[in-house]
């Protein structure tokens, strides 16, 4: 059987207008991808992600190859070719009240321009989406080489003023962040974006959280590197 037809859309988000791309019935197979998940190996991912991540292989891209080539090149201008940074089946599994004070934030992946990330959706809207978010003593979006200093020193103003954030995964405006866009899980949904954006995974039921494949908030999170 042929593939279905995926849908695009590109937008721009917040006051700095930095592209994301959704992608929906992107590889037109959920299922196998999904199956693929559930026999994977997973480890602790490390500080950063609050969950488990184990390899995944990023070949079912070349299904769509000529169409990630144009969104590289025309919206991202990576023109000079890309190369796969990391490429890992995900799972979120850390109870709230064991989130770092870095977990309860918003964050970003790279600062360079060229480090692209994707997400690639496996379940639906029960699973959670992703939110992106405003910096709001800064006015950040994204975080650059040139901002890195200022937005950590904002980080320490907040916690000055507003105190430490209590241990919950963020969704949301509060004092210190504003959401300026999110994006709803739906099965075979990919979203892409620059690696710099302030974002957050949508967690709706926290104490759904699974370490079992089968039940828990299985994704693919991938990073591609431009030249």
């Amino acid at each position: 059987m042929p593939l279905p037809e995926p849908k695009v859309s590109v937008r721009q988000m917040g006051r700095e207008g930095e592209p994301l791309v959704v992608i929906d019935s992107f590889s037109g197979k959920v299922e196998e991808l999904r199956e693929a998940g559930y026999a994977a190996q997973y480890q602790d991912a490390g500080a950063h992600y609050p969950g488990l991540r184990s390899w995944a292989d990023p070949g079912y891209l070349d299904l769509r190859r000529p169409l990630m080539i144009q969104i590289m090149q025309r919206v991202f201008g990576l023109t000079r070719g890309v190369q796969m940074d990391a490429s890992t089946f995900s799972l979120v599994t850390l109870p709230e009240e064991e989130l770092s004070p870095q977990q309860r934030i918003p964050h970003y992946d790279h600062e360079s321009d060229k480090v692209i990330g994707i997400m690639h959706y496996l379940l639906g809207p029960e699973s959670g989406g992703t939110a992106f978010y405003r910096h709001r003593r800064t006015g950040f979006e994204a975080i650059t080489p040139e901002r890195m200093q200022a937005f950590f020193a904002g980080l320490a103003d907040d916690e000055s003023e507003f105190g430490m954030i209590p241990p919950r995964y963020h969704h949301g405006d509060n004092d210190w962040f504003q959401m300026i866009d999110e994006v709803e899980a739906q099965p075979d949904r990919m979203i892409i974006y620059r690696g710099r954006q302030l974002h957050s995974g949508i967690i709706p039921d926290p104490a759904a959280l699974s370490a079992d494949p089968r039940k828990g908030r299985l994704t693919i999170n991938m990073f591609i590197r431009g030249r």
